[in-house]
């Protein structure tokens, strides 16, 4: 008996040819080609970048909780600049930042060839970002709002510093960095030299006198006290307070001279607001008065105008803390002048 298969006349095999391929068709079956990649809406959140596979990072805790980071990150974008003061101290290169002034030791960064910008310390430019594709975001500071948003782009963390924690936090943020970037002997170096030197500073600030921190912008002032966001002063350097009870706030307390001839500071220590963000500088016009002329501090020459970039726009770096302790050892370190007649 015949076991052949059975053919069909050709019409109707070819009929039944054009049915299967409907069906498929229709129904979906067989390969289909990828889907194109998303096109972010405008205004809109780029769509999030791929995280690093499991194990192929390592989970960094921070500020705002934990990111799993690739080995040695190559392509890094800073939104702050204390972040980027430290990862110089460490020499670690980066692909890009935020922002268009870099003072003092950031000074490099400026050529915008060589590090492209990515938006603001405030508003980071997320089209650019998302283009460029980094392996690590970093913020802190000013642009710690933003995390959330580049979070869901790219592996992010945030290297905002505690005011109530200084020198703890700055040695943390630098230990975390080192251990992203296989920098740890380097890190160990910096933080070593740098509680050698405060801790000869203490020795020195101690029995010197009380301190009074003040920020003037655009005529007016603020005085700061301990644990609040220039309170390294007196929390790690050792400088006693002329007004312990100052409230920490962001912003200090409002002030005008009265306040500061009736806190009569051993010494005055003055960041000015408008000298650090190039809008010129006003504040030793503004103190230049009657009565701050009264104080101690006026009257035996310790009114210290510091560094006003650094302790103001970079604060928190490494190399930002070392350049504000190295100014305050050095004036500490001149002769005390005896009060005037």
């Amino acid at each position: 008996m015949s076991t052949s298969p059975r053919r069909f006349p050709p019409l109707l095999a070819a009929l039944i040819g054009v049915a299967v391929i409907a069906l498929a068709v229709f129904f979906g079956w067989g390969p289909r080609a990828p889907a194109p990649a998303p096109v972010p809406s405008e205004g809109a959140a780029p769509a999030a970048a791929a995280a690093p596979a499991p194990g192929a990072g390592r989970t960094i805790a921070h500020a705002q909780g934990s990111t799993v980071v690739a080995p040695n990150p190559r392509k890094v974008v800073v939104f702050d600049l204390a972040a980027l003061d430290t990862l110089d101290a460490l020499g670690v290169d980066v692909q890009g930042v935020a922002g268009e002034y870099f003072p003092g030791q950031l000074a490099k960064y400026a050529d915008a060839k060589k590090y492209p910008r990515y938006g603001t310390l405030f508003e980071p430019d997320y089209e650019a970002l998302h283009a460029a594709r980094p392996d690590l975001v970093i913020t802190g500071g000013r642009s710690s709002a933003r995390y959330t948003k580049l979070a869901a782009m790219v592996p992010t963390i945030d290297q905002t510093t505690d005011d109530a924690h200084f020198l703890d936090t700055v040695v943390g943020n630098t230990q975390r960095l080192a251990t992203v970037f296989g920098k740890e002997e380097q890190a160990r170096t910096l933080v070593e030299s740098l509680h050698q030197s405060i801790a000869t500073l203490k020795g020195t600030t101690a029995s010197r006198g009380k301190g009074l921190i003040v920020l003037t912008s655009g005529g007016r002032m603020s005085a700061y006290g301990p644990g609040s966001r220039f309170g390294v002063l007196h929390d790690t350097f050792g400088i006693p307070p002329a007004a312990p009870s100052l409230k920490a706030s962001l912003h200090g307390e409002a002030v005008g001279s009265e306040f500061i001839l009736e806190t009569n500071p051993d010494w005055l220590f003055v960041i000015d607001r408008d000298a650090a963000i190039g809008e010129g500088g006003g504040a030793q016009r503004l103190l230049d008065n009657e009565l701050v002329h009264q104080t101690t501090a006026w009257k035996q020459g310790q009114v210290v105008y510091l560094e006003p970039a650094n302790t103001y726009l970079i604060g928190g770096g490494i190399q930002s803390l070392r350049r504000l302790m190295e100014q305050i050892s050095d004036v500490y370190a001149k002769p005390r002048q005896p009060p005037a007649p």
